[in-house]
């Protein structure tokens, strides 16, 4: 059977297949179907981030929704975690989210919550693309009479604002700090500066202009560089930088210096501990974390265990062991003690709250990570063979082991929302990392593209 779901959500260029008006009602059709209760008017909530794909594709879910007797409640743009909040907090049997997250904004993708918040497991999202592909949708629409209902909801991001400030401790302030944030002309666009302002900082926004084909473009949390500037011209105490959808984030220090996903982990779960809320003495990371956090949480004392990449299965860890906080390099945090997933600006507020309980600047802070020099290649494919299938890879990747020995590490593993292998290498110095990278990526571009 032809799979649609990938490691986050159904993703693709917008317009073709499976990012098709048509797709996106089907989607719609079989999620309603499928998440509708007898004994309530069932109900599913649908946001968006601010790609121009996103009108045509809210418009065929809520259609598709609605042909199934379900009511879809539209709230516009929202980061994807305020979805999350949102569905959970309405009691909303569903939440759909809009949005590719960092990708570029010709692509678009779907991600589907259920009603507690938490994003769907496999086998729900295997029923989803059953329903889908069995093309028996047809036969399982109501009456006329008991079609569903469109509305849209004003004032969803007020409520989401309010439950993120809550995450925030109510005993300290952020009078007089000085914040940069950079929104990356994407879902965090009006909800970040409002939150921040609200709790008493001085904010300078950037990157808060969408318009339907600017989010993510050379800023965000993938290009952080301009925040950087920004925080060193001003002379700001820190600087947030959020992608798309608003559910990673990467910050800089006072001095510009970017602080990655990995050093944000080491810092608050050394605050967490001090706290006794680090449940478990445990963070949940991911097969891409820097070495240097594995360092950094052994000589804090604090056990770690490591999960493939992507969110879902580090939440799936966090929840079998209980731990209260994990994540990724990436800047994808969760903090179970406030959210069901990932939510830029409450990490934000987390490293905002370590400072001030600590009363330290986020350089001083970072200090208890020291980051090993890494180097990361994506490179594009035509096909995706398990690497160990591709001898010439194997050997490549042996030969850079070897050389590296235990003073460094090899990663290469394919995307799970683009066609790309990620080569990624660790090592003494940047210039040997990059080095060993560049040979792995090149044997990959070779083989894979041929």
């Amino acid at each position: 059977m032809e799979k649609l779901f990938g490691t986050d959500g159904v993703r693709g260029v917008a317009n073709e297949h499976p990012m098709t008006a048509e797709m996106a009602m089907r989607i719609g059709c079989a999620t309603a179907h499928l998440f509708k209760k007898k004994g309530h008017v069932p109900k599913i909530i649908i946001g968006k981030d601010t790609r121009l794909s996103g009108y045509m594709l809210e418009n065929a879910l809520v259609s598709g929704i609605c042909s199934m007797g379900v009511n879809a409640i539209m709230v516009g743009v929202i980061p994807t975690p305020g979805i999350a909040f949102l569905t959970n907090s309405m009691r909303a049997d569903a939440g759909i989210v809009i949005s590719a997250s960092h990708n570029p904004f010709q692509d678009n993708g779907i991600k589907i919550f259920g009603s507690e918040g938490f994003k769907l497991p496999d086998e729900t999202e295997a029923a989803i693309e059953e329903l889908i592909f069995a093309n028996s949708l047809h036969r399982l629409r109501p009456s006329p009479v008991e079609l569903g209902k469109a509305y849209r909801m004003e004032d969803a991001r007020g409520r989401y604002i309010v439950f993120l400030k809550h995450a925030f401790p109510k005993e300290y302030s952020l009078e007089g700090t000085s914040i940069v944030i950079d929104c990356s002309h994407g879902a965090t666009y009006r909800v970040a500066p409002e939150t921040f302002l609200e709790l008493g900082a001085e904010v300078t926004t950037l990157f808060d202009d969408p318009n339907g084909k600017n989010i993510n473009l050379h800023c965000g949390s993938q290009h952080p560089e301009v925040l950087a500037e920004e925080v060193r011209k001003i002379k700001a105490d820190i600087g947030f930088a959020f992608d798309g959808d608003g559910d990673r984030l990467i910050a800089v220090d006072e001095t510009g210096t970017i602080i990655t996903g990995d050093q944000i982990l080491a810092i608050c779960a050394k605050v967490m501990k001090k706290e006794g809320l680090l449940t478990g003495n445990l963070v949940v990371r991911t097969v891409m974390s820097n070495i240097g956090l594995s360092v950094a949480l052994q000589s804090l004392q604090i056990d770690s265990v490591m999960t493939k990449v992507g969110d879902r299965y580090v939440l799936e860890e966090m929840q079998a062991r209980g731990a209260s906080i994990g994540g990724e390099d990436s800047g994808h945090l969760i903090f179970l003690r406030h959210h069901t997933t990932g939510d830029g600006i409450i990490t934000a507020l987390q490293v905002a709250a370590a400072m001030k309980k600590e009363g330290k600047s986020l350089s001083e802070l970072a200090k208890i990570m020291k980051v090993f020099p890494q180097a990361l290649i994506n490179v594009n494919v035509k096909s995706r063979p398990e690497i160990a299938a591709v001898p010439e890879i194997v050997a490549a990747i042996g030969k850079v082991e070897k050389k590296l020995a235990d003073r460094g590490r090899v990663l290469v593993r394919y995307s799970g929302t683009q066609n790309m292998c990620r080569v990624m290498v660790e090592g003494p110095s940047q210039k040997e990392t990059a080095t060993c990278c560049r040979q792995i990526a090149d044997v990959v571009e070779k083989m894979l593209n041929a």
